[in-house]
């Protein structure tokens, strides 16, 4: 009897964001844990200038915490056409793209563990989508729109969840009007407000403003971060989270784990809580919630899922309101971290889902997306 093959899978890390360094971490997690029976590990580490090299995977065998990116290593590339190379990374140099001595073993299915713009916001799915290769968690749009704040948001108003109340802003408006903008951030959401970058993740350039005074200082740092700015109401509100997974059987909605909550010791969940500070927060699996409450997250979390038209994964972040009990969405993660200690695996090792088990299941569900995507017609003959 023939001996099965194992599946070839390319784990892309580290990438052109500020959450490079918590993609290592994420990468050497998901590494250690993949069902060895099933699958060959090829790593792919992405510098911060956006270069991509071959990881080494017997670092994680050593017990390594972190898989590092190695900038000295050949530099590699996938191209964007599978009629050249399909699943085929290559390295470039000296040599052609089609030399044989300059290829890395094809691989059937690719792992992006890499977080924030530039990588989870359809730019990797978009290239896995024009290299006609399999690819774990959301397409491109559900990564687009699950990165822009302001969209999400819409969508899932549309979709019948609550929102806190919010203003965008581009930099032009800002510059071109200060008084009246600083006038209606004043009438519409009163102080204090959240001014955040739209597009950016792990809290960065994110400020709490408690009055008009400081209004404009934080605009000018969240520009640095993005074009376009969110101002969202403060609210007095725990921070509850979602793990979603794709159901297999297409006819089902999405899994919902149990809720998880993280509680800050900070202001907020800022990027120091979340990174710097080891005592920056509490996470609390399950989250001390009543039974409707558990059960209106988990329903608004499928909502937001299939709203969003999301697939594989997502983590959907929700405000629960201190005084009237009222659940928000916040956001979504689509490629949420995936550290041992995270929260998307986490909850759904709560809620009877091991890692190994979870990542086979994803790495499954983008194979089966794969083939039928595979079986679609590329060319339309019209009939004579």
């Amino acid at each position: 009897m023939t001996e099965k093959r194992r599946l070839r899978v390319a784990v892309l890390y580290g990438g052109r964001s500020g959450e490079h360094e918590i993609s290592l971490r994420s990468a050497a997690s998901v590494i250690r844990n993949l069902d060895p029976e099933r699958f060959e590990v090829v790593p792919i580490g992405i510098d911060k200038q956006g270069r991509w090299h071959p990881g080494d995977v017997s670092l994680i065998e050593k017990g390594a915490g972190v898989l590092p990116v190695f900038k000295d290593a050949p530099p590699v590339v996938l191209p964007p056409s599978p009629a050249v190379a399909g699943t085929q990374l290559v390295t470039y140099g000296a040599m052609a793209l089609t030399s044989g001595s300059s290829q890395l073993p094809p691989v059937d299915v690719v792992f992006p563990i890499m977080h924030g713009p530039l990588c989870e916001d359809g730019t990797i799915q978009g290239l896995l989508e024009l290299a006609d290769v399999p690819y774990v968690g959301c397409g491109v749009l559900a990564s687009a729109v699950g990165m822009d704040k302001e969209v999400a948001k819409r969508l899932a108003r549309d979709a019948g969840i609550p929102i806190v109340p919010y203003l965008t802003l581009r930099r032009g408006s800002w510059e071109a009007d200060a008084a009246t903008i600083a006038a209606r951030v004043e009438r519409e959401l009163g102080y204090p407000c959240f001014v955040k970058p739209n597009s950016q993740g792990s809290s960065v350039g994110v400020h709490k403003v408690k009055s008009a005074a400081t209004l404009a200082a934080a605009l000018h740092d969240a520009f640095r971060y993005d074009r376009k700015v969110l101002i969202e109401k403060a609210i007095d509100a725990r921070e509850i989270e979602v793990a979603v997974l794709q159901s297999s059987d297409e006819t089902q909605p999405p899994l919902c784990s149990i809720p998880g909550e993280i509680n800050p010791r900070h202001e907020f969940y800022s990027y120091q809580a979340k990174y710097l500070d080891e005592n920056g927060a509490a996470l609390l699996i399950p989250a001390p919630l009543t039974a409707l409450e558990t059960k209106t997250a988990q329903r608004w979390a499928a909502a937001a899922f299939t709203a969003l038209e999301c697939e594989g994964m997502t983590r959907v972040d929700f405000f629960l309101d201190r005084q009237s009990g009222q659940l928000y969405f916040n956001e979504v993660n689509t490629i949420p971290g995936f550290t041992s200690i995270s929260m998307y695996p986490k909850m759904w090792e709560v809620s009877g889902i091991a890692y190994t088990e979870l990542l086979s299941r994803l790495i499954d569900l983008a194979m089966a997306r794969g083939a039928q995507k595979q079986a679609l017609l590329r060319e339309y003959a019209a009939e004579s």
